[in-house]
């Protein structure tokens, strides 16, 4: 069963609810030199049933081993590190019961800590003793499976949870109405898995501003979390300007981008929503960068290297009292090479002085074909975003733009940022208030 053999060191115990300690104890005493005996099934089914795991102390109480036998994963096995175990206890004085915030730091966990042993109970907890202080604790057996980090492979260049998009996604866009997400969490819960997993989704039938006595759109915020002021305000309005403070504010065409690169943390969402659309052209244009970023990786990988390694400056001034500037990949990865964010934005993209300078030219190849790719039409969805509705765009993922527009007619939207994180909090609140409700995610989210 994978036993490390040490000299001169002792195996502690393992017990399990219904074992026979007399027959199955592994006397600690026994030299490592001196292989144990392998435990029988039999020795293992006093009181529970064949797929109850089996549980194995090795390394002198430092590597806790669950050998999982539940049909599905026959044969696989789990090793878990005393200090990770100890660290990740379950009882009250570890871990807060109401908000499951740890009581403890390192510190405190000695730093030789070892297992002494390790019980099954009828709970389907594993109950730990750790030497060298005595500590009693508990965890739970299918968190410790959830939690697994034995088998962790390789990273994939995208999260999991990320479903990527391309002009396909034009025929059947993510949507709700304002009452349906309002009157059925199931509505409700299905829009913001649209958002977290696809990074955009529309929403129709807000109030108009005159049932409301503010904006609408903080309305529709309130279902996600909550808004993020800036220098714009809470509620920016995007329209045609004499003189404009942004191009955002003029019926010039926009390129896609990501919104306020120049910000650090970024707004991780934007919202935009329709009050008046009645110019010739004005369509919005939405563009999943990740699926642009597989395309890239595939292609080119040292091009993926160059803008997922150096920083890029962005820069914004508004008159004289307003400077923002950060310096940032425009390809964010994590230390293992998953994509966890984008910012691209020609108009705020600053000189260029953090990429040396026999990588420069490369850099602007790099530059200039993932710009290209984002350009490409069939990456891009494009539709006419009417009174009375909006869209939400992951702002470190979703690239959004729009068609220029006449001076005839008017185009008015008004513009909000919201973050991530309170989307996730809602999300999984929602997710656990009505798991026993049969509400599971929509069938195109899975």
């Amino acid at each position: 069963m994978g036993q490390i053999d040490e000299p001169n060191l002792m195996r502690p115990m393992i017990s399990l609810p219904g074992l026979n300690h007399n027959s199955a104890q592994i006397d600690r005493m026994t030299p490592m030199t001196q292989k144990p005996r392998a435990l029988s099934s039999n020795e293992f089914s006093n009181g529970t049933s064949a797929d109850t795991p089996k549980l194995e102390i090795q390394n002198s109480g430092n590597v806790l081993t669950i050998h999982w036998n539940d049909g599905r994963n026959d044969g696989t096995h789990s090793r878990y590190h005393a200090i990770w175990l100890r660290d990740n206890g379950q009882d009250p004085d570890t871990r807060d019961p109401g908000n499951g915030q740890k009581l403890i730091t390192l510190q405190n966990i000695p730093a030789d800590t070892a297992i002494r042993s390790a019980t099954l109970n009828p709970q389907s907890q594993i109950e730990f003793v750790f030497s060298p202080d005595n500590k009693h604790t508990h965890i739970d057996l299918n968190w410790l499976k959830a939690n697994r980090y034995d088998d962790v492979g390789d990273p994939t260049l995208l999260s999991e949870n990320i479903i990527t998009w391309g002009r396909e996604l034009a025929g059947d866009l993510p949507r709700t109405t304002f009452q349906q997400a309002t009157e059925d969490p199931k509505c409700l819960i299905q829009w913001l898995e649209h958002i977290d997993r696809r990074g955009f989704a529309v929403m129709s039938g807000l109030p108009s501003q005159s049932h409301v006595n503010h904006y609408p759109i903080l309305e529709a915020i309130k279902l996600l979390g909550y808004v993020r002021e800036t220098n714009y305000g809470q509620v920016f309005e995007v329209r045609t300007e004499t003189n404009p403070v942004n191009l955002a504010y003029t019926g010039q065409g926009l390129q896609v981008h990501t919104d306020n690169p120049y910000r650090d943390p970024v707004p991780t969402l934007q919202i935009l929503g329709c009050l008046q659309n009645e110019a010739d052209g004005g369509d919005s244009i939405v563009v999943d960068s990740f699926r642009a970023v597989e395309i890239l990786r595939k292609e080119s990988p040292d091009y993926f290297e160059l803008l997922s390694t150096f920083h890029a400056r962005f820069d914004y001034q508004q008159s004289n009292d307003i400077h923002l500037h950060t310096s940032k990949p425009m390809i964010a990865c994590t230390p293992q090479g998953q994509v966890t964010g984008i910012r691209f934005n020609n108009r705020s993209c600053h000189t260029l002085r953090d990429i040396p300078f026999a990588k420069m030219e490369d850099y602007y190849r790099a530059y200039r074909r993932f710009g290209q790719i984002l350009e490409d039409p069939q990456l891009a969805v494009t539709f006419k975003l009417n009174p009375n509705e909006l869209f939400v765009v992951d702002n470190t993922r979703v690239l959004h733009g729009r068609t220029a527009y006449s001076s005839t007619g008017t185009r008015w939207l008004h513009g909000a940022y919201a973050d991530k994180d309170s989307l996730k909090s809602r999300l999984s609140v929602l997710r656990q208030q009505y798991s026993d409700s049969g509400i599971t995610a929509h069938p195109n989210n899975a």
